[in-house]
């Protein structure tokens, strides 16, 4: 293999739905034949023997500016929506990512195999002291191929807001998440005369990401019309620790950003795996 300046690696986890195997083959298959086509690379399946319908995606990619076009390509964004459906995809190994993008206080930056998923965080125990095992950046998955400034987190939320039903409290909220592959997926919240179904942004945008297959999470930004900060009720922190762990938190009103936030400052003592 070529240098990592002139080569790089990129591995995935890929569980495949029970019954949905014959699909993830013909999806695998033409990727594969649009990697080699359009050279941007080439890729291995390797089955995992020790757990049925488990794979590892192997890329190995052309050189760093391959990996940025075949994540931009629309034929490829639309196989992987595709392949969404019909296995759960865990990015643990990222090779693409450009020295020069890379200062050494950007938490996202780095990756670390052993962290985990929201759901295998939930029923494996890490067996980490407690109070210790946030430390540093849990979340895996390659580091989004755009400029973060492409990605204007509050701007979304302020749009999912103008679709928010408060007709009871009139008090509208929203919310945007952004994954691990640099997709953003948006919530408002949503009222109830009963008041107790009434259902927060932040809930919303989360559930709404984990129904299209996104099981890892970078940030959120949560958008209210107050001159103060308005963070996450309880739940919504409890919600958002479960399935992305330490995220950053940018909070806003209709006029400017009111400050960013790491969850573990917001929610200090969760109740999660650790407990059970």
């Amino acid at each position: 293999m070529a240098s990592s300046e002139d080569r790089r690696l990129s591995v995935s986890l890929v569980d495949v739905a029970a019954g949905r195997e014959a699909e993830f083959d013909a999806l695998s298959t033409h990727f594969a034949a649009i990697l080699i086509r359009k050279e941007y690379g080439h890729v291995e399946m390797v089955r995992d023997e020790a757990v049925a319908l488990r794979f590892y995606a192997v890329r190995y990619w052309t050189d760093a500016t391959a990996a940025e076009r075949c994540h931009a390509d629309p034929e490829v964004q639309a196989l992987t929506a595709r392949l969404y459906q019909v296995a759960r995809v865990t990015h643990v190994v990222n090779g693409v990512g450009r020295d020069s993008r890379r200062p050494h206080d950007d938490r996202r930056a780095h990756v670390e195999g052993e962290r985990r998923s929201g759901f295998d965080r939930r029923v494996k125990n890490a067996g980490r002291a407690e109070g210790d095992r946030r430390k540093g950046d849990r979340r895996i998955g390659p580091r989004r191929l755009r400029d973060r400034a492409e990605v204007d987190l509050v701007a979304a939320a302020r749009r999912a807001r103008e679709n928010a039903d408060a007709a009871y409290s009139h008090f509208k909220v929203g919310a945007a998440l952004e994954a691990g592959d640099g997709s953003v997926t948006t919530g408002c919240n949503i009222e109830n005369a009963t008041y107790g179904l009434t259902i927060c942004a932040e809930r919303v945008a989360m559930f709404k990401a984990l129904s299209e297959g996104h099981r890892v999470f970078t940030r959120i930004a949560i958008v209210a019309d107050t001159d103060a900060p308005t963070p996450p009720c309880g739940a919504c922190r409890q919600i958002l620790w479960e399935f992305g762990g330490n995220l950053e938190i940018e909070l806003a009103n209709l006029k400017e950003s009111k400050g960013k936030h790491h969850l573990k400052n917001l929610l200090p003592l969760p109740f999660d795996a650790r407990l059970l």
